[in-house]
């Protein structure tokens, strides 16, 4: 039977159908009526408006039963994929997971889906929370998803689609291991639907899943929905980034590349100080220009796009302090974005969402200042806040209630806040490490938020002018709309006995050579081998041009290389030397004692306050005792507390002088470190540094190196004319010669490097009793229910009973060793810890880790692979301990010196994991789970509990 369609009349379909032939109509009807019969079909009508071509063409593979890999840019409408898999299922009477990186994402899609579907349809599962969970369509974290996989999961039965939203996440060094566990180890019954930021290398991501999924359709879209314009503000002129040249090419805005070159041959302050003289017309120049090129302040920012028509934005700054501070600004500059009727309608929002707080927590959240700055349309958005507080921002920027957000980039992870403009304070960001210029990928996932579709005819992108700008380089961010995706998979401990007890060691194995990581790893072996081969044709022309007629100049030539590399080893075991007298002399040092730092930052005059040999922090983590040599805490002459190492010391330090440090000193106070840093510079300031005595050099007295001269001089090659010439030729061939040699080791290296990491893995578990061949010990079913960073410490915690006895704050206390990262200098002191059996357990937990980093080192598995236990981290100790105890939250804060939204989401974790290790512990006669279930009570009140959904 032939359904015709209706067309309405008028609409863009009827004008078209109107033009074609009578066959040509019918023919257009049947196609219609074809398409309605489909799912899509029916799929289409419950949306409002139309499908783009990509979601089109992904949404027909996954009716066809193929997998998808759909790459687009933010904004652009990937989930409406994820949501024709959830409605396929439903339709097929099978199972959907839709996981997402993080739990508010997962919170969000939750709601979406709820909204679409009914709650008795949707379920929701994150790492702390259980909603419906066998609900057909059920929204996770991906973290969830893999525990389900490996613990067999019942849930899992009936699942016919798997949806992955921000699949890109697999490039994530921390967690992106998680995405290619879940892909490998899917059943080959489940769809996957795979849903990324557009990345440069979509089709290599596509052959692999191809490999490991089956027939995956690889659909890539670069069009955004609503176009981005890229600005630059500088003083009160906004600046179009780009210019439309004759030929349609887009140039660099030349005004922009003129200020640049102006600003960059302004005479400096610094220069007019030494008292260089300008012109008068050249001073007149720099006032004009000085009069309109200036970084504009945030209140001033948000007042010229609300004056453009911009609003709403999001400001990102790369600093929650930044982010706050921001807010203080807009609102001392008495900001306004909002009329009384918005006000109003935001403070009923508010209380309606932040009623289930206690009144006393609210002054201690900053409750009444963020309302403050919520009523006039402006709020802050980071890591740091409280999650139901960032939730009440999100809601607001998407209602329109509030118009200017400043934000960390964590908000440009997935999180559904398009905004008309997006403004870039800077493009240089803090990476953990050091200050590093952002990269095309992170620019395009910031400035991807702008442009609201069915909303804004355009999107504008604003990136603040900062003296020293590149314009060019603003333009190569711009214009380079991708990034390549790159694995981040390495083997766990968990991973490695989940993978035995399913599938043997040797299965495992080939299981872990089908992983992204590996498929990457052996493509480029194929580029490395080619480079191989063409250095061997230039070490045979610089063979030829270093032959000499008197004789084997190789062999000449290696006897110069031997006389070079034995002086520059004597040059290094001098400093070592050096380097153990200076590590004896700083053991000596006791507090009080007055030194001169010979070199590095902080060189000078300084008070040692704990000489740092039994407590303090090692490689950043703290714990009990340094592993690198002692550590001295000082105080400078300048006020300064720092925590040296051995690097400062290149030479013994011997005392100055000796000091009396007062009880009361706090070196957290200023005025504390200003009243002793003034007695020191009294005390010791006129006494000169004692200089390091030069010593008669190893090499004088080096048979080694005599004999080698004398080779060298007996040579024949010595004495031709034509020898440092040859010479450069025998030393370009050198070079040649070891970086083949080294492009060799890589390409031994990337071949079977997952599996060569397993095999290590392995190899420690045996030794430990976790495993025996494809046997899974009692032991090592505990560890595959520890999920973790340092999964396999908590498991010989476990083994060793090192848990026993303790109360449930004790060993929430001790738990929270496992999870939390500081995010404090290395110079800060020594953590506050509960005293009793929570310190003892806590001294054996980092025992036990010592002995696990020894075991590993002998095993060769590297933390810096991103394989291996870091060292336990003590900083949230107390603060678990206090909050678990029962103390009020104003208390608790205070003493850790920690944001509120930090703190729940450290606790979060340690609810997790102590979780885990409830239902890990022994059971017969161990006090661990029951107690490791009332921390959880203990953790789970006030704050934590009404902090989210999710």
């Amino acid at each position: 039977m032939i359904v015709l369609l209706s067309v309405r009349p008028g609409t863009l379909e009827s004008t078209m159908t109107e033009d074609l032939s009578p066959a040509e109509r019918y023919a257009a009807a049947r196609r219609r009526a074809a398409e309605q019969a489909t799912a899509l079909g029916a799929f289409r009508q419950m949306y409002d408006f139309g499908l783009d071509p990509f979601q089109i063409e992904a949404c027909q593979a996954l009716e066809a039963g193929k997998g998808v890999l759909v790459a687009a840019p933010t904004g652009s409408g990937k989930t409406i994929v994820g949501e024709f898999a959830v409605h396929l299922a439903l339709e097929q009477g099978r199972k959907c997971f839709y996981t997402t990186p993080i739990k508010a994402l997962s919170n969000q899609k939750y709601a979406d889906l709820c909204r679409r579907y009914g709650n008795d349809k949707v379920g929701l599962l994150t790492g702390d929370n259980s909603v419906n969970s066998g609900a057909p369509v059920v929204v996770m974290t991906t973290e969830v998803l893999r525990n389900m996989l490996y613990a067999g999961s019942q849930t899992l039965t009936g699942l016919g689609y798997v949806v992955m939203d921000e699949v890109h996440y697999l490039s994530d060094r921390f967690r992106g291991a998680v995405w290619e566990e879940v892909i490998i180890h899917l059943p080959e019954s489940v769809t996957l639907v795979s849903l990324s930021a557009t990345v440069s290398n979509a089709e290599e991501f596509g052959d692999w899943l191809d490999t490991v999924r089956g027939d995956t359709e690889v659909i890539v879209s670069e069009h955004r929905p609503v176009p981005l314009f890229q600005h630059v503000l500088a003083g009160r002129r906004m600046y179009h980034l780009f210019e439309e040249g004759e030929d349609r090419k887009r140039a660099v805005n030349p005004d922009l590349t003129r200020m640049a070159r102006l600003e960059a041959s302004r005479p400096s302050y610094q220069d007019r100080r030494r008292g260089r003289h300008m012109r008068e017309a050249d001073r007149e120049r720099e006032r004009r220009q000085r009069s309109r090129i200036w970084t504009p302040g945030r209140p001033e920012v948000i007042e010229r796009l609300d004056s453009e028509g911009l609003l709403p934005a999001i400001t990102f700054i790369f600093s929650r302090a930044g982010c706050e501070s921001a807010v203080q600004q807009c609102l001392h500059a008495g900001l306004w974005l909002n009329d009384d009727d918005a006000r109003q309608r935001v403070r009923a929002l508010v209380e309606e969402r932040t009623a289930s707080i206690p009144a006393e927590d609210l002054h201690v959240l900053g409750y009444y200042e963020w309302l403050e700055g919520l009523e006039r349309g402006i709020a802050a958005h980071h890591a740091g806040m409280l999650p139901t507080f960032k939730e009440v921002v999100e809601e607001l920027f998407v209602r329109g209630l509030v118009k200017a957000v400043f934000a960390t980039e964590t908000l440009a992870l997935g999180i559904n806040m398009p905004a008309r403009s997006v403004v870039l304070e800077k493009l240089v960001k803090w990476n953990g490490e050091q200050h590093a210029d952002i990269t095309p990928g992170e620019f395009t996932q910031l400035t991807g938020r702008a442009g609201r579709r069915g909303i804004d005819v355009e999107g504008h992108a604003v990136v603040l002018w900062q003296r020293g700008m590149n314009p060019e380089h603003l333009a190569g961010l711009a214009g380079t709309r991708t990034y390549p995706l790159r694995s981040s998979f390495k083997p766990s401990y968990n991973m490695a006995v989940n993978l035995v007890e399913q599938f043997g060691r040797h299965r495992s194995r080939e299981l872990l050579e089908t992983s992204f990581a590996q498929f990457q790893a052996d493509k480029s072996v194929v580029g490395i081998s080619r480079q191989v081969q063409r250095n061997e044709e230039g070490l045979e022309g610089y063979r030829a041009s270093m032959t000499c007629h008197l004789g084997d100049f190789e062999e000449y030539a290696r006897l110069r290389r031997e006389l070079k590399d034995r002086e520059t080893e004597l040059a290094r075991q001098g400093v070592a030397q050096r380097r153990a007298e200076a590590a004896v002399a700083l053991e000596k040092l006791k507090p009080g004692d007055v030194i001169h730092v010979p070199t590095g930052k902080y060189a000078g005059l300084a008070l040692v306050l704990d000489p740092g040999l039994a407590a303090g922090r090692s490689n950043g983590h703290r714990g009990f005792e340094h592993h690198d040599g002692p550590r001295p805490l000082v105080l400078t002459a300048e006020r300064q507390v720092k925590r040296l190492a051995s690097i400062d010391f290149p030479v013994p330090v011997e005392p100055l002088e000796r000091m009396r440090i007062p009880k009361t000193f706090n070196p957290r106070s200023p005025q504390s470190r200003r009243d002793l840093a003034s007695a020191l510079r009294t005390k010791a300031g006129h006494i000169p540094p004692e200089r390091a005595r030069k010593k008669r050099s190893q090499a004088a007295d080096d048979r080694e190196i005599a004999r080698l001269r004398k080779a060298i001089r007996a040579h024949p090659c010595h004495g031709c004319d034509d020898r440092e010439d040859h010479a450069r030729w025998a030393e370009r061939y050198h070079r040649l010669r070891r970086d083949t040699a080294q492009l060799e080791h890589r390409i031994e290296g990337r071949t079977n490097t997952i599996a060569r990491t397993f095999d290590r893995i392995v190899a420690l578990l045996t030794e430990l009793d976790y495993l025996r061949g494809d046997e899974v010990t009692e032991h090592g079913k505990r560890l595959a229910r520890l999920y973790g960073e340092l999964d396999l410490l908590a498991s010989e915690c476990l083994r060793e009973g090192v848990w026993e006895g303790l109360g449930p704050a004790e060993l929430a206390a001790c738990v929270s060793a496992l999870v939390f990262e500081s995010r404090a200098a290395d110079d800060a002191m020594a953590p506050k810890v509960p005293s009793g059996k929570a310190k003892a357990a806590l001294g054996e937990t980092v025992r036990i880790w010592g002995r696990l980093d020894a075991l590993e080192e002998e095993f060769r598995i590297s933390q810096t692979e991103g394989v291996g236990q870091r060292e336990p981290d003590l900083g949230f100790a107390w603060a678990a301990y206090t909050w678990a105890s029962g103390k009020g939250l104003d208390e608790v804060l205070r003493e850790a010196e920690m944001p509120a939204g930090d703190f729940v989401r450290w606790c979060k974790q340690v609810i997790d994991v102590l979780g885990q290790i409830a239902a890990a512990a022994p059971r017969d006669g161990s006090t661990v789970p029951k107690n490791a279930r009332k921390a959880v009570e203990g953790l789970l009140r006030g704050v934590v509990a009404y902090s989210s959904v999710g």
